[in-house]
């Protein structure tokens, strides 16, 4: 059985895209609940050299858009990383997820071994769409994902792992 790069992208990232989205609902709830700010918890992170909520749920975004974006050979939105609400997160949550709505599934043709060349303060990285999918930004959406989920676990909201994988 084999399984297409617009299946293996555009359903995991939406799905995980709600699935943030959700989190940051019970934690705006969580908020209120405790008489807290919610930027104290958008500001919170696991360790002083670890991105913030705000920063993970934004990597998360880039990650998603980006899987999509580059081995289907589309321009993605442009993002400043400007977010500093709730409302502004769950706006930049849905606009991620129309954008890969809206790449159609042929942009996909071909994308397991169109190209893909990352450019980072150490060089370059060459990738095919296939091993660029699976090998850097399934795992880097997740790692992003699953430490908001952590961020969140830690300042006291009471999440299950049915809440990290979207089955609720």
């Amino acid at each position: 059985m084999s399984i297409s790069m617009y299946d293996a992208a555009v359903p995991v990232f939406t799905r995980m895209l709600g699935m943030l989205s959700t989190l940051l609902t019970k934690a705006e709830a969580f908020a209120a609940e405790k008489n807290i700010p919610a930027a104290d918890l958008l500001e919170a992170r696991l360790a002083p050299n670890m991105f913030t909520l705000t920063r993970q749920i934004q990597a998360a975004c880039d990650a998603a858009k980006f899987g999509v974006a580059r081995p289907s050979g589309v321009t993605p939105p442009s993002d400043p990383d400007t977010e500093t609400t709730v409302a502004e997160l769950q706006a930049r949550i849905a606009k991620t997820k129309a954008f890969i709505a809206g790449v159609d599934t042929t942009a996909f043709e071909g994308a397991e071994s169109r190209p893909v060349t990352l450019k980072t303060s150490g060089g370059e990285m060459p990738f095919t769409g296939k091993d660029y999918l699976l090998a850097f930004a399934l795992p880097n959406f997740f790692f992003h994902a699953v430490t908001a989920y952590d961020i969140l676990r830690h300042k006291g909201l009471s999440l299950e792992k049915k809440d990290y994988l979207a089955l609720r």
